[in-house]
């Protein structure tokens, strides 16, 4: 099954993350499944556009955008599916929706964008989680790479310019490339943040 423009995609798993296993007890850890934070964001692409050549396969986990198996409530309250709903578990997305593949066990994103690690912030008083502005990165698309950039280099980026997932129980930002504004020295003392909920 195959679509002109689009890939068929199917979730890998449920349409929401909004449980945890707890001692065998499975806990809800949210039961409003408007919110876009605990909607699955794995799928396996089930089909490829017959129109344009891709890097993706049949088969390939894939990294999508958190609208594509949300639910929502029309204007008169009624819930409905996203539009990218297809029949049968199966959603149509765009190349854009797609930020990233996993294959031979490996993520690899999409070209335009990359993947930061959050750093705890230097001062030890901080009130913030997180050092504003500076990650690690974590996965990088090839113009990075032809930049000099590497996974586990030090980089910052401009503001609001992430956007949070979770990547095998890692907290990731993916933040488009061009966002990226620097690559920094170690200082040697650069923790990573990943936030016991996860």
């Amino acid at each position: 099954m195959n679509s002109v423009f689009t890939y068929i995609i199917k979730p890998k798993g449920k349409r929401y993350n909004n449980t945890k296993d707890i001692d065998g007890k499975e806990l809800i850890l949210n039961s409003d499944n408007f919110q876009h934070k605990h909607v699955n964001r794995e799928a396996i692409i089930v089909g490829l556009p017959t129109a344009e050549k891709s890097i993706l396969k049949e088969g390939d986990t894939v990294i999508v955008h958190h609208n594509v198996f949300r639910r929502w409530k029309d204007i008169r309250g009624v819930e409905k599916n996203s539009k990218a709903y297809y029949k049968d578990d199966m959603y149509f997305v765009f190349t854009d929706q797609i930020f990233a593949y996993k294959r031979k066990n490996v993520w690899k994103p999409l070209d335009g964008y990359c993947f930061i690690k959050p750093i705890k912030p230097y001062d030890k008083f901080s009130i913030e989680k997180e050092e504003p502005l500076i990650g690690i990165l974590k996965y990088g698309d090839k113009y990075l790479t032809e930049a000099g950039l590497k996974s586990g280099d030090l980089i910052g980026f401009k503001p609001n310019t992430e956007y949070e997932f979770i990547i095998d129980e890692q907290k990731l930002y993916r933040i488009f490339s061009n966002s990226i504004t620097i690559k920094y020295e170690h200082q040697g003392k650069e923790k990573e943040y990943n936030p016991s909920w996860v």
